[in-house]
């Protein structure tokens, strides 16, 4: 399994080697070893990609600098893959689950249980910080534990008021770690590395893309038992994430608020389409007790 576990790091390393095309490796080789004497016709074949496209690939696959970055990466953070014991549990049961996370902090955090995520709009109200304090307060009082996006607005008020009530969170990037995004939360980032946990499937010297983030909310709702929505406007990126957490068979959470405030539309909307209403803490604590 040790030998697997360095071939599947290695070849989440590989440029042009999507995570799509991994899991198709895995199904049709378990040992992830056939790839490597692969010729371009073969690899263009498996993966129905043009020739062109299919050479590139085998040239990086044999590319023996990857095994340099590959150490680089482990000299800078704790690399997780789907077979370790210390891979988040719950993220292993969700459709398309990353096979190889990126870690910095306490890994066992992901672990932690009761968690869950909190989300929302970017730009939020003056009230949020309200409704975020009333909510997710009594739920850090009693332990459980945040997880979020590192993202402007609710994002980095859950996690910074994990920190202040001297509790723990998960951030998870749609990025690597040495790109940080948004910049200007890099002081928050080295802060819940120090008393957290940061999570990315992103190497340390990715760039965000804008893709990264829709694929990175799918890991924000997998890794906890359910989601809270704290504000979120009707076309939000947020219910990207609620989407997957529906999905992914998990309790979602919104906290209503007036009609005539957008922020207020999407929570109010997944209310009407199903998601619990929350006024208080209770209201997520009943279902976990």
């Amino acid at each position: 399994m040790q030998a697997i576990r360095k071939r599947l790091i290695y070849l989440h390393r590989v440029p042009g080697l999507s995570r799509r095309m991994l899991y198709k490796l895995m199904q049709f080789d378990e040992k992830m070893l056939q790839i490597f004497s692969f010729t371009p016709s073969e690899l263009s074949e498996f993966y129905s990609i043009p020739i062109d496209k299919a050479a590139v690939i085998q040239q990086n696959i044999k590319n023996h600098s990857i095994k340099h970055v590959v150490e680089r990466d482990r000299k800078i953070c704790r690399i997780m893959t789907i077979y370790d014991q210390d891979y988040p549990p719950l993220l292993k049961n969700i459709p398309d689950a990353p096979l190889v996370l990126y870690a910095l902090g306490d890994v066992s955090l992901s672990k932690h249980i009761p968690s869950i995520s909190v989300i929302g709009t970017r730009n939020p109200t003056k009230e949020a910080p309200k409704k975020l304090l009333h909510i997710a307060r009594p739920l850090l009082e009693d332990n459980w534990l945040i997880v979020s996006g590192l993202a402007y607005g609710i994002d980095s008020l859950a996690h910074r008021l994990a920190l202040q009530m001297k509790r723990k969170t998960i951030a998870i990037l749609g990025s690597g770690f040495h790109h940080v995004y948004p910049r200007p939360n890099l002081s928050l980032f080295k802060q819940i590395t120090q008393k957290g946990l940061v999570l990315s499937e992103y190497p340390p010297d990715v760039p965000p893309k804008r893709y990264h983030f829709p694929e990175r909310n799918r890991i924000i709702s997998g890794i906890s038992k359910a989601t809270l929505v704290i504000e979120a406007t009707e076309k939000s990126g947020t219910l990207i994430t609620v989407d997957q957490a529906l999905d992914q068979g998990k309790e979602v959470y919104a906290v209503p608020g007036s009609p005539y405030i957008p922020q207020s539309a999407g929570c109010n909307r997944m209310i009407q389409d199903g998601a619990k209403l929350v006024i208080d803490a209770n209201d997520i604590m009943e279902d976990w007790a």
